[in-house]
């Protein structure tokens, strides 16, 4: 019996953080604490010549400076490779620049001071000569032979390649009665979060220990990273996670300037602070996306999908990230390629290319929206070509509900999924007849809307398939330590961690539950590799559907424990005993029989008093891991309607809906905030966000007056709708859904915009779709519609 697994409730600690008592990074001062700039190269490419320090040396309040020579022998170099991404390349990486500088913003030299102003000050005094060279900032024109190459240290400008094709493809393409195809650019974006990159590094010399605040969403990883590259033991080192004011991906990785706080630490004996502010952010925080990709798909003639085949070259800076590559988003995208959807045969090419630009890596819905919008629009084509409604061409091809397991062209493996039940869905909602008839109303007065919808396929609750096989020492399980302390009350311990998403809130109504409490009795910590249990964390929605996971088969135990020393001390068959309302009661009649406070009380102030052999601990760690499907799958499908301004370009977001099956839902509540959450950081690319360079490698739109985040007033109403098919992998059943918004908002934005375009013969195949990009698109229709 479930009282508060599936019951909206919110999240705990946002009532904390409404008061101004969230406690961050950025918050934290230290004894002796010292503050760390970096100087960054001005230029997007070229070798070192010379540093001079000696000016910025005699700034007040400067301690020590760091360059290169000084600081990079006390950190081992990291390589942002995987196993098994076969041929894979990416040059080491270290904390300085130490002959040659890669993107503009590439760190030179460090400056410690007492004051961050003094140490900015400082760093306006360092000279740094470099010798300019030809950046690579362009597109396929890179991968030729003899092309400059962006990073000396590599062979190449191909970082990796990789191409996934079933045997018939070409016979199905050869056999189609139409092929549609189309050329589309989706532009670099970053994740602008509300806290920025902050660590706060602390080495003990007299203790040998290390102990790193650090503002991730990964603790556990960090430990293990500081401690390999550092030389240190892994049971000295600490990271602290505390409130993390946004993550969604960006916070996952190695840095220089982190390592360097760690660093200098090391070698001062002092604390190191670091928090970027949002200058840097922009030069300095990986960026996400920047694809090409060219699709076409095989089409029967009554609208029956045969095959599709894609070319992505994506371009990722001039080194991997690491630990977990700058080629893992473009892998995604290949395979995800017409996920939804009954297609017997597929290509799919994947270019991975360096250039002298931010680094890219992994970013909420890694590769999803490319994959979505680039499917999605092919189908639209599709369903053009052969005279099929919107919502008949995909109900023509989902994949079945009844049809399942089901093994996709590319590889993926569906336990069971709900396709057809959500596109049914989103059509009551919707209802496409009404908005097709207010459509053709409103195009009689110049005014002209559309809509889109598109359906999507997200990964969730990956094992050790995603990283681990790769050689990543990046945790598939996890870990929670569930405890009663002598008042009844419960303290859950776990490795999942808190971002703003509401973890510690699920993983109370989950443990909860199996104890028979109210979740206000349930206090969870988070995010602090010494006082919770190693895990993987999150990331790829992993949190609900294995951290929950593990804190329900903890509770159990707990329960279990608890029932066997209740029954020893009431006389009874632990069997005809059940926890519900803080008590031990009859399972039969709901009888009390021992509250669980007395239950702590005797087991831990009088355990004499109990009979021999009774196990009176009441503390239960367990640590879980998926098996059986190397994925969870999710699924859904979105509708978008927005009205274009023909003149301006401007467009208007007038509704959005989402029906969205994550398995089974723990919080609605939460869940909701996640996928409205999502939406926008979907719609955000879609329209405004961009980072943009020239073609000397400057980004032209590095601070928040140029570039361009969603606000409220720019978004719609976001009507949501559930379909739940848990997962038969877990008790728990939960799947993810931290990603789904933002998987296909985009996409069924682009068909809104298109939709509402037709009458013209427009139609835009690049993100964001700008008013200029709106209007050169109507422009070039106009042009062709009048050509002689």
């Amino acid at each position: 019996m479930t009282l508060h697994i599936g019951q909206p409730q919110r999240r705990e600690n946002a009532r904390r953080h409404l008061a101004g008592r969230g406690r961050f990074v950025s918050d934290l001062a230290l004894p002796r604490m010292l503050h760390a700039v970096f100087v960054r190269s001005p230029m997007a490419k070229g070798r070192i010549l010379d540093i001079d320090t000696e000016a910025a040396s005699l700034c007040p309040g400067v301690l020590r400076i760091f360059t290169a020579a000084d600081l990079n022998p006390r950190c081992q170099p990291w390589v942002g490779t995987l196993d098994h991404f076969a041929g894979m390349q990416s040059p080491p990486m270290n904390i300085l620049a130490e002959d040659e500088v890669l993107w503009a913003g590439h760190p030179v030299a460090m400056i410690l001071a007492h004051s961050r102003a003094e140490a900015e000050d400082a760093a306006d005094q360092v000279l740094v000569d470099i010798e300019d060279a030809e950046p690579v900032t362009g597109g396929a024109p890179v991968l030729l032979p003899g092309a400059p190459r962006a990073n000396e240290a590599a062979d190449s400008n191909l970082c990796y390649e990789t191409l996934l094709e079933t045997p018939d493809v070409d016979r199905a393409f050869a056999e189609a009665a139409h092929v549609v195809e189309a050329a589309f650019t989706f532009g670099r974006h970053t994740a602008v979060t509300l806290e920025p990159r902050a660590v706060v590094a602390d080495y003990d010399p007299a203790s040998g220990a290390l102990t790193v605040h650090h503002g991730t969403q990964t603790p556990y990883q960090f430990q293990d990273v500081y401690a390999r590259h550092f030389g240190l033991p892994e049971g000295k080192v600490r990271v602290i996670a505390p409130d993390v004011g946004g993550s969604f991906g960006m916070k996952l990785h190695v840095y220089n300037e982190e390592m360097g706080a760690v660093a200098a630490s090391l070698i001062l004996g002092r604390p190191v602070r670091y928090v970027a502010d949002r200058l840097e952010s922009f030069v300095s925080d990986i960026h996400a996306r920047d694809h090409d990709v060219h699709g076409r798909m095989a089409v029967a003639a009554d609208g029956t999908i045969l095959a599709m085949e894609v070319d992505d070259l994506t371009r990722i800076g001039a080194v991997s990230a690491y630990p977990r590559t700058s080629a893992a988003e473009g892998n995604q995208v290949i395979r995800l390629m017409g996920a939804p959807y009954r297609m017997p045969d597929y290509r799919g090419k994947l270019s991975v290319a360096f250039q002298n630009k931010v680094q890219t890596s992994q970013y909420r819905a890694v590769g999803h929206p490319i994959a979505c919008a680039v499917t999605e629009a092919l189908v639209e084509r599709a369903a053009e070509a052969t005279g099929c409604d919107p919502f008949e061409i995909r109900a023509r091809n989902l994949i079945a509900d009844d049809a399942y397991p089901h093994v996709s062209a590319t590889g993926y493996q569906f336990e069971k999924l709900s396709h057809q039940a959500c596109l049914a869905r989103l059509r009551e909602m919707m209802d496409p007849d009404a908005l097709r008839v207010e459509q053709a109303a409103l195009r009689t007065r110049g005014i002209y809307r559309g809509f889109g919808i598109a359906s999507f396929v997200e990964i969730t609750n990956p094992g050790a398939t995603f990283y681990g096989i790769g050689g990543a020492r990046i945790s598939a399980q996890d870990g929670a330590v569930v405890r009663m302390l002598p008042s009844g009350d419960i303290h859950c311990a776990i490795s999942v961690t808190e971002q703003g998403q509401g973890t510690e809130t699920i993983i109370a109504q989950v443990v909860a539950d199996q104890l028979g409490v109210a979740p206000e009795r349930v206090s969870v910590t988070t995010g602090d590799t010494a006082t919770t249990p190693s895990g993987g964390a999150n990331w790829a929605c992993r949190g609900a559907g294995i951290g929950g996971e593990t804190a329900l088969r903890a509770g159990r135990q707990l329960r279990d424990r608890i029932l066997m020393l209740a029954g020893a001390l009431v006389q009874a068959d632990p069997a005809t005993l059940r926890l519900a309302g803080g008590a031990v009661v009859d399972a039969a009649s709901g009888a009390p029989r021992i509250a669980l406070e007395e239950i702590g009380r005797i087991a831990t102030y009088r355990p004499d008093t109990l009979p021999h052999g009774v196990d009176h601990s009441l503390t239960v760690a367990h640590h879980f891991a998926p098996v059986g499907y190397p994925f969870d799958f999710t699924n859904g499908i979105q509708g978008s309607l927005v009205e274009v301004d023909t003149e301006t370009g401007l467009v208007k977001l007038l509704k959005h809906w989402v029906v969205e099956d994550c398995g089974r839902i723990i919080n609605p509540l939460l869940v909701d905030e996640q996928i409205r959450g999502g939406v926008v950081q979907g719609l955000g690319p879609a329209f405004f966000e961009e980072c943009q360079y020239d073609v000397d490698g400057q980004l032209t739109n590095g601070s928040l007056a140029d570039y361009l985040v969603p606000m409220a007033v720019e978004m719609p109403d976001i009507e949501i709708a559930h379909i739940e098919t848990p997962t038969q992998d877990t008790i728990l059943g939960a799947k993810g859904v931290g990603e789904a918004g933002t998987a296909a908002a985009g996409a069924a934005a682009m068909n809104a915009v298109n939709d509402a375009l037709r009458p013209f013969g427009a139609c835009l195949t690049q993100t964001p779709m700008t008013p200029l990009r709106i209007l050169d698109a109507l422009d070039a229709a106009l042009q062709e519609r009048t050509a002689p």
